[in-house]
């Protein structure tokens, strides 16, 4: 038999680690070698001399003396309790205990719950007893374990009655866990609105965040135009200063040279007299295009039918309106006689365009430059980057310590622009019409004009003359002659005119190409190289009022009600649609289709989800029993509505 002494006994050659004082291995050799020590005392065969006592306490101290454990000792001494006992979990268990504990400060601030069920009792519903396939299964088959039931039972037996109430606190149990179900998914329900609502704030900031850098945005490019246009002056003087040095040097004609030889007397009279006129002051200005930099993207972020921005433009109703680019410049004219310009940025009025001697019937947009027409039978184009116009809000010809922020207006009144905004913007004028204009059209350095004197009219705007003149009845009249049926010839249209129903009602050009609708109801194609008309579209009842086409598709509205969509290829009609009311005005883009059918809201076609729907004032403000004015003009463009009403208000809509 071993020796307990030398089974219990520490060895010196142990390494420190698992088997130093420290260890647990240790800590119970240590505790039996103190036990046999002390029965060794105490016992009945004690040893009088106390040898084995000394002895284990001898080899005590030798193992206490060694380096390492000295360390050990003074370490356990300075590590408090918990530490100690800490120092004894694993890896894993520490990370556990760790993740687990909560600060005070945190149980401090912990939230009140409404929910009436415990952590515990969500994780006993949510944990799946059976599969739903199982619990379907035992339903089925409910029957058949009756059948398999080894113990018999009848129905007044304790067992039945034993089995029935086992069942019914299964049953109760399930309708419990039912319950907690549906408070758990109640509570996501809340939890996801709450998310909702702060994603929807963020997304307020967000925008007005956008707002602010199209803001600075629009001021950038103002101050870019406003640079372009001082080189073009610095250049411009450079330019007649060296000519001027030009025409110092060259020597000045003797007395011979004013003579006219027979030679220049027959080049005088083979040319045309016009050709030897001077030229006149009131020579076309070319103007120059100065196309945006930068696309504005915000109304791309408002939901449709949000209402972007009101303004009370004019004091009658609205004749005519057009912009370049959402958030752009906006011109709008009014039977009040005023030709107003907007920043439809800031909301606010840039100026006006004084020249006409009549309302404006018509006018058109493009980039910088715009075209009007008039009752007073002219066409006068403007280029509207001349405009004196702070966006940040200084007026034009004030000093800058004044105060006041320019054509702000706090009572949502006509605004009053200063004198002298616009007064370079001017370009020139178009006369040759007998009757006052009521469509126009151009595209690049071509204009084509439509007048109550029944005929169009192509214009050069380089040379700012008329090249070609169309006589819509004359034009009619050679159809029928040609082709031998009716159906180019004027006709009168089976719904009777409007009083207001113009002989020309719209019409577009594309290089060569010329769409017109007329008040007999028909639409004729015609090619301006030969002046001719080569294809007519029947199929209105009334007057053509709008029209727009684009690389497929013509779409036309008319008096008649309705909006008809012409497919170019074939002539034929595509797709129609009708309203309550007479169409005034209508126009597409990418997705949709709008128009102003008499009524205080826009008509919205959705064309990639083929539905209508209502977009303006009188869809928002019903509910609050305002009468908004009727529609009589829309514009949109990549999503942004404008609309020109009776009672002189513009409004801007995302559709």
């Amino acid at each position: 038999m071993d020796d307990p002494d030398s089974r219990n006994a520490i060895h010196d050659e142990a390494p420190l680690g698992d088997d130093s004082i420290l260890s647990t291995r240790s800590l119970e050799a240590f505790t039996r070698k103190v036990t046999t020590t002390a029965s060794h005392l105490v016992g009945p065969g004690a040893d009088p001399s106390g040898s084995h006592y000394h002895n284990a306490m001898a080899q005590v101290h030798r193992h206490l003396k060694k380096p390492g454990i000295q360390q050990g000792m003074f370490t356990m001494a300075k590590t408090t309790p918990t530490d100690l006992v800490r120092s004894k979990f694993s890896t894993s268990e520490i990370q556990s205990r760790a993740l687990s504990y909560v600060p005070d400060d945190m149980l401090k601030n912990i939230p009140d719950n409404e929910n009436a069920y415990s952590l515990f009792q969500g994780f006993q519903a949510t944990y799946p007893d059976l599969g739903h396939d199982v619990k379907r299964r035992g339903r089925r088959a409910s029957r058949g374990r009756k059948m398999l039931d080894e113990i018999p039972s009848t129905p007044d037996s304790p067992h039945h009655l034993h089995k029935l109430k086992k069942e019914r606190s299964t049953l109760m149990h399930d309708l419990e866990m039912l319950s907690i179900r549906k408070n758990m998914a109640s509570s996501e329900i809340h939890e996801i609105d709450n998310k909702i609502a702060n994603l929807s704030g963020m997304r307020r900031i967000i925008l007005d965040r956008l707002a602010g850098l199209e803001q600075e945005e629009a001021l950038l490019e103002h101050d870019i135009v406003d640079m372009e246009g001082r080189i073009e002056d610095a250049q411009a003087l450079v330019d007649e200063a060296e000519s001027i040095a030009a025409a110092a040097d060259t020597p000045t004609k003797s007395d011979d040279d004013d003579l006219v030889t027979d030679q220049d007397a027959g080049e005088f009279m083979s040319k045309s007299i016009y050709e030897k006129l001077p030229s006149t002051p009131s020579k076309p200005r070319r103007h120059k295009n100065a196309k945006r930099k930068s696309m504005p993207i915000l109304h791309e972020h408002f939901e449709p039918g949000y209402n972007i921005r009101e303004i009370k433009a004019h004091g009658d109703t609205i004749t005519a309106l057009d912009f370049d680019v959402p958030f752009g410049t906006m011109v709008s004219s009014s039977l009040d006689d005023t030709v107003r310009v907007w920043d439809l940025n800031a909301g606010r009025c840039i100026g006006l365009l004084e020249g006409h001697t009549a309302s404006v019937r018509t006018l058109q947009v493009e980039d910088n430059v715009l075209a009007t027409g008039s009752m007073d039978a002219t066409i006068r184009l403007w280029d509207l980057s001349r405009a004196h116009y702070d966006p940040q809000g200084s007026q034009f010809g004030k000093d800058d310590d004044e105060d006041g922020i320019a054509f702000e207006n706090p009572d949502d009144q006509p605004v009053e622009p200063p004198e002298g905004s616009m007064e370079d913007c001017p370009l020139f004028t178009l006369e040759s019409h007998m009757d006052e204009i009521t469509a126009l059209h151009f595209r690049g350095d071509v204009l084509v004009s439509g007048s109550a004197d029944k005929t169009l009219r192509q214009w050069d705007l380089v040379k700012g003359r008329c090249v070609q003149t169309l006589d819509v009845m004359w034009a009619a009249a050679q159809a029928s002659v040609s082709i031998g049926t009716g159906e180019g010839t004027w006709r009168q249209a089976n719904r009777p005119a409007a009083v207001t129903a113009d002989f020309v009602g719209a019409l577009q050009v594309f290089e060569s190409a010329l769409a017109c609708g007329t008040a007999d109801g028909m639409v004729r194609l015609w090619d301006l190289r030969s002046g001719q008309v080569h294809r007519s579209l029947v199929g209105h009842t009334g007057p053509v009022t709008c029209l727009q086409f684009d690389d497929v598709h013509l779409v036309t509205g008319s008096l008649d009600r309705s909006i008809r969509i012409w497919d170019l290829r074939t002539g034929s009609i595509f797709d129609a649609y009708a309203y309550d009311n007479p169409v005034t005005s209508m126009m597409f883009d990418s997705r949709r289709i709008v128009a102003a059918a008499g009524e205080d809201v826009v008509k919205v076609y959705d064309k990639m989800e083929s539905r209508q729907w209502d977009c303006g004032a009188g869809a928002t403000e019903a509910d609050r029993g305002r009468t908004p004015g009727i529609v009589d003009h829309v514009r949109v463009k990549d999503g942004y509505l404008i609309e020109g009403r009776r009672d002189g208000v513009v409004g801007a809509w995302a559709c």
